[in-house]
């Protein structure tokens, strides 16, 4: 049932939508120490989305090396709805704080007037008919509604200030009007002033009553339960502030033989692939949002997953899913977000912080747990670019059609001493912004950059960071890369999105002549409602991160190091090419089972490999 509530209220609900709308669970590098980290969260959203859910851009999740949402939305994942996601940014600010006369109200359009449980749920008690913005004096019945509203005070109109006289009545509508005139005027009689009580009025309600006795004992009766329900939620409510969210994946996948041209990669199938057997794997994403005020947040993740696609001889046979803490629950999100004006939000805490995180999704079935099923088609694996888990960032909404994100972040902000928020000889820092364009209401486009310095002393000296493909690039020094990208996504018709991304990465080793390049690319189709509403259709095909050229100085070149030889320059051999479908069948609100087929040819750029078959079924439930 919807009812007139106040901004505290109305901030709240926005809150839940967004979050409800699909698990929302920003989780975020869940295991920062490990490429393995997951992309299970289910959706990721900006720090906007978050705190004005109109704005939202896309859904999305959090990420492989981390994750997302910064929430939860949980099915936000999914969204198809064919509004771009930024035009709509303002409307969300609104939802957080409300700028006109519209503040604290519902839109009553939204109420079910043929069921009794709406009947005046979304109506406010006026007490001058100048309130109501539709009756003018000049109406044949301003009189009468006068009257009402000033004699007897039992006339309410909608939460946006309006009558609507001309509307057709419900019998529940009128019974509900009925009995607050009846309640009112038992008011006076009791307060002694029946003398305001003229008998032909009472006469006339009384009539009404007997009419309507049927509709006003219904109404009674509903009343009567929902008020013991209410009172029953009240008195076990987790929190009035903080409201819980999660998501729990499990899947079951394998993969097919395969004989890899694995180290050193000389055309020649040497290496047996040594995890082939079907294997279960768990994700479980909790998500906390507590309000701390009309404008701010404070989001909480945990996360605890067991089971993994590893030991694997590339990282193209990842799944999204993955997460092997053991079972032990980890901080995967400690974020504040604060909403500044209307457009304007800014992020900031120790776990959850980084480009996956604040950068808003083009591509709106990002999710682990909801969109594809492999890590490389979850997103653009450049924005995963330095492993970043904490710092700050914001999201501002430019224009209705137009928002920019920004985001600094350290690999360890936490550790004071060989590492920190402003790195170290251990932390790296990335450094990134997005700007966020949709130019027709069916179009979104994004634009990424992100500079990232990773030391000689971290955990991932050499490496982008991206856990995908051709993420280490050299071997044991500092890097310096600067990455490039887009993304697009088309909704051609509401059943039909065409889209896809490209990412260009280019890294050197600080004091030192020479590069190393690296591309991918992804084209895919997706189907929403396919068969049924809820559910979603993928097929995606791209390149995964690949050296395309390196020429740093001998013994650093990984190419040629794979082939056995002195780490001269060179590129990779092959060329890894990624294709994947996969079926998302909504069997409740709350439960998805999606199977999925993964076939990667090349695996790890080697052209003489196998090439390898991944099933997979993926079970997610969102509460």
């Amino acid at each position: 049932m919807k009812s007139p509530v106040g901004l505290e209220k109305n901030v709240s609900l926005a809150l839940l939508c967004t979050v409800l709308g699909l698990f929302t669970a920003n989780v975020s590098p869940a295991v920062a120490a490990t490429n393995d980290s997951t992309d299970a969260a289910a959706n990721r959203l900006s720090a906007l989305e978050v705190l004005a859910p109109e704005a939202s851009v896309k859904e999305s999740e959090p990420s492989d090396r981390t994750t997302q949402i910064t929430a939860l939305a949980a099915d936000a994942a999914t969204t198809t709805s064919a509004t771009p996601a930024i035009a709509n940014a303002t409307l969300q600010a609104q939802a957080l704080s409300p700028s006109d006369d519209s503040q604290g109200m519902i839109d009553v359009a939204t109420l079910d007037l043929e069921n009794p449980e709406a009947v005046s749920d979304g109506m406010a008690q006026v007490t001058s008919v100048s309130q109501l913005s539709d009756v003018q004096p000049t109406d044949w019945a301003f009189q009468s509604l006068q009257s009402l509203v000033e004699r007897y005070g039992c006339i309410a109109g909608y939460p946006d200030g309006t009558y609507r006289g001309n509307r057709a009545l419900t019998r529940y509508e009128f019974a509900a009007g009925v009995n607050s005139c009846l309640d009112r005027i038992n008011e006076l009689i009791q307060a002694g002033t029946d003398e305001l009580v003229q008998k032909e009025d009472l006469a006339t309600l009384q009539r009404l009553q007997e009419e309507f006795s049927a509709e006003l004992a219904t109404i009674r009766g509903r009343v009567d339960s929902l008020e013991a329900r209410t009172a029953e939620l009240e008195a076990n409510q987790f929190s009035t502030t903080t409201k819980l969210f999660g998501q729990a994946i499990f899947g079951i996948q394998g993969r097919t033989d395969n004989t890899a041209d694995f180290f050193p990669v000389d055309g020649v199938k040497d290496t047996e692939d040594p995890a082939t057997n079907i294997n279960f794997i768990n994700n479980v994403q909790l998500s906390l949002f507590t309000q701390l005020s009309n404008r701010s947040i404070l989001l909480t993740g945990l996360a605890a997953g067991n089971g993994s696609t590893a030991p694997r001889l590339s990282n193209d046979t990842r799944l999204g899913y993955e997460l092997d803490s053991d079972n032990q629950f980890l901080i995967s999100d400690l974020s504040f977000r604060h909403l500044i004006g209307n457009n304007l939000a800014v992020v900031a805490g120790p776990v959850g912080v980084n480009a996956v995180n604040v950068f808003r999704g083009a591509n709106r079935v990002e999710s682990s747990g909801q969109g594809p099923i492999s890590a490389f088609a979850q997103r653009n694996p450049i924005i995963s670019v330095g492993n970043g888990t904490g710092g700050a960032g914001f999201d501002w909404q430019v224009s209705p059609r137009i928002s920019l994100q920004g985001v600094y972040s350290a690999s360890d902000p936490a550790d004071p001493n060989d590492a920190g928020l402003f790195g170290s000889r251990r932390s790296a820092t990335t450094a990134g912004a997005q700007l966020t364009v949709s130019p027709t209401d069916t179009i979104d486009l994004a634009l990424h950059y992100l500079n990232s310095y990773n030391p000689s002393g971290s955990n991932f000296a050499g490496s982008l960071g991206l856990g995908i493909g051709d993420d280490q690039v050299t071997i044991g020094s500092g890097l310096k890369t600067d990455a490039f990208g887009a993304t697009v996504a088309w909704r051609a018709t509401p059943g039909i999105t065409v889209g896809g991304w490209g990412g260009f990465t280019n890294s050197r080793i600080p004091n030192r002549d020479g590069n190393v390049e690296t591309t991918n690319w992804m084209a895919f189709l997706n189907f929403p409602d396919l068969f049924g509403e809820g559910n979603l259709g993928g097929i995606y095909v791209g390149q995964p991160p690949k050296i395309t050229e390196s020429d740093l100085p001998a013994g650093q070149n990984i190419p040629n190091l794979l082939a056995g030889g002195a780490g001269t320059e060179g590129d990779q051999p092959g060329t890894t090419t990624h294709l994947e479908v996969f079926y998302r069948y909504r069997v409740s609100d709350n439960i998805t089972i999606t199977p999925g087929v993964i076939v990667l040819f090349n695996p790890g750029n080697a052209p003489e490999s196998d090439t390898v078959g991944i099933g997979a079924l993926r079970t997610t439930f969102t509460f």
